[in-house]
């Protein structure tokens, strides 16, 4: 019997061949870990729907991030849970707000050593969970949303953030975001640009990590499954309007999209691998379905396969010991 003198299995033969021959390859500094802290809790507190993620406190939101930065992660992309939500979420605008004092103490903490970057939305902070300014008729007024944003965004460089993070999908949110900033003498502080950020059903248990009120959906205004161009379109905008790096959310269900926005765009691409993602692969693997380590590398290698430069991931620091 003859063979083929093509043989790619060559390639595969043993796991130092494997390694060698890789063409994606998983590092460190790849992975952003988002941290929650709740302003309420004396406690770094469980969330069920995620298991091993918590709502930090001040106090161990510092340890968490001292520990990425000894694991030697890219990022760390910070949220806040506040005591008080209103109509307007002022507690995102305050200068001792909550997310800014996290801001605050992560940059105390941890310098220059990672890259702090901050959640620029309305959402966690307002009493009906959207991510803008409500209109007597229900809709979000996206202009009057983008006057909270600019200031949203002073506010949080002046706290320490390296970057801003606006995922509300208001139009023109980084034109006016970047002129703010620019305007205030923050020229240094960088833009990752929620761009490609879709009304997924997979962003569940997030809205228990940050407690939403959020009642019906963001379907008005972040953007349809079903599809391409428009996210496209949203890219194309928001990197003429100044974004130093754009986001794809989710990750997993939008491999496409990432490839596409990656090989159209000269700044760095980040993926979200989100929380409904990451709870699937947790229950499974809880029940036996599914080899739990082989799944998180395995998920983690696509999205950097599909193109993105960076991955935002909740296994981001178990992730880099087992590399």
């Amino acid at each position: 019997m003859s063979f083929p003198l093509d043989r790619p299995r060559r390639l595969r033969t043993t796991p130092a061949m494997r390694r060698l021959a890789a063409e994606t390859r998983l590092h460190p500094a790849d992975f952003v870990l988002p941290l929650f802290v709740k302003e309420t809790v004396s406690e770094p507190t469980p969330i069920a729907s995620m298991p091993g993620v918590l709502q930090h406190t001040l106090g161990s939101v510092r340890k968490a991030a001292a520990e990425a930065v000894a694991e030697g992660l890219g990022g760390l992309m910070l949220f806040a849970v506040p005591a008080q939500k209103d109509a307007r979420g002022s507690a995102g605008l305050a200068p001792d707000g909550i997310l800014q004092r996290v801001i605050a103490e992560v940059r105390d903490e941890v310098g220059d050593d990672i890259v702090i970057m901050s959640d620029l939305c309305l959402d966690e902070f307002t009493d009906h969970g959207h991510c803008g300014v409500i209109r007597d008729d229900g809709t979000v007024d996206n202009d009057a949303t983008l006057e909270l944003y600019a200031e949203m965004g002073i506010r949080q460089a002046e706290a320490g953030a390296h970057m801003v993070a606006p995922s509300g999908m208001m139009d023109g949110q980084v034109a006016v975001i970047r002129r703010a900033l620019d305007e205030a003498g923050r020229q240094d502080t960088s833009i990752l640009a929620y761009s490609a950020k879709y009304a997924s059903a997979f962003f569940g248990p997030f809205r228990d990590a940050v407690e939403s009120s959020l009642k019906g959906d963001r379907s008005t205004y972040q953007e349809n499954p079903a599809n391409t161009r428009e996210s496209l379109r949203e890219v194309r905008l928001d990197v003429e309007e100044g974004a130093d790096m754009i986001m794809v959310k989710p990750a997993l269900s939008y491999l496409d999209i990432v490839r596409q926005v990656a090989d159209m765009v000269d700044v760095p691409v980040v993926a979200y691998q989100v929380s409904g993602e990451y709870a699937m692969v947790e229950a499974a693997a809880a029940n036996g379905w599914l080899d739990r380590e082989r799944t998180i590398m395995e998920t983690l290698s696509s999205v950097r396969r599909a193109g993105a430069t960076s991955v935002l991931t909740y296994w981001a620091v178990e992730a880099a010991r087992m590399l």
